[in-house]
């Protein structure tokens, strides 16, 4: 029995190498314009925000300039990424409301000279209210994004939009300032509960305030190979989703699960944990596909 777990053992140490020597071995392509995504799931517990920090993370070591926009009040996000969110602190509340430019709001992650982010704060939590008075209530995020993005020298290659996981006006300001929608599925039993009415929600956008915004990218997380459990929503995931759904799968991961605890992404925490190189693996497959939306402007344009 000694021999077996050895062995199971050494198998796992040259897996992580082998895939660690082919991430190395091939560089991540970046965009030709900003992607900005919008990591949602209605769905809570699926491992949003963690997804919305590691991704952001990944990419930045892997080359990218990525900008993570938290939109969520519980202000997690900027928890992970080491940006102060006090109450005083100049954030995205600010800057949808009008009173301070993205450019105010904007703090360099502690994660990676790479990475910079513009937090929430407690206040964001009463935005809601507020924004429902205000003119283009929907579009405030959209506008402050794209000046942000217009007048910065610094070019961003991947904007992250955390938000939070329910359909409100801050929400619908996160699809409508994105172009693409990556959905976290957990891999346990209810997976799919509530997918139909958050693609139901996303049509709804596309049809009245972004016709650009795709789902591109279904990312299966929490994903623990022994039980059968897990390999059956996967398989039902990739029977309804074959194009959305990455190759690459995000383990259940006690270092995932600590990271945030100590104010850090994965990479940060333990970069040489499995988890870690799950998310730089999903990282480079989400460069190498790029976005259909993009790739037709380009063929558009050419």
């Amino acid at each position: 029995m000694k021999d077996t777990d050895n062995a199971l053992v050494g198998n796992h140490i040259v897996d992580k190498v082998r895939r660690r020597r082919a991430l190395e071995a091939n560089s991540s392509p970046l965009p030709e314009r900003t992607r900005v995504i919008t990591v949602s799931n209605q769905k809570g517990g699926v491992g949003k925000t963690t997804t919305t920090v590691n991704l952001a993370s990944a990419l930045a070591r892997r080359g990218a300039n990525v900008l993570v926009i938290d939109l969520d009040p519980q202000g997690n996000a900027s928890t992970a990424l080491g940006v102060a969110h006090r109450p005083e602190v100049t954030s995205i509340y600010d800057v949808l409301l009008g009173d301070d430019t993205m450019s105010d709001a904007l703090q360099r992650s502690s994660d990676h000279e790479n990475l910079f982010c513009v937090p929430s704060t407690i206040n964001l939590a009463g935005a809601e209210i507020e924004l429902v008075s205000l003119v283009a209530r929907e579009q405030r995020l959209r506008t402050a994004l794209e000046m942000f993005l217009k007048e910065s020298e610094r070019t961003y290659h991947y904007v992250f939009i955390d938000c939070p996981p329910s359909l409100g006006l801050l929400t619908v300001n996160a699809f409508v300032a994105a172009q693409e929608v990556l959905i976290p599925i957990q891999c346990e039993y209810y997976a799919l509960e509530g997918l139909s009415q958050l693609l139901g929600n996303i049509q709804l956008i596309q049809k009245h305030l972004n016709p650009e915004l795709r789902v591109s990218t279904i990312l299966l997380t929490m994903y623990d190979a022994r039980t059968n459990l897990a390999h059956e929503v996967a398989a039902e995931v990739r029977e309804h989703f074959p194009s959305e759904t990455l190759d690459a799968v995000i383990p259940r991961s006690v270092r995932v699960s600590e990271a945030p605890s100590y104010g850090q992404t994965v990479h940060a925490y333990d970069p040489a944990a499995i988890g870690a190189l799950a998310y730089l693996e999903a990282a480079a497959e989400i460069a190498d596909r790029g976005t259909p939306a993009s790739e037709h402007n380009t063929s558009e344009g050419a």
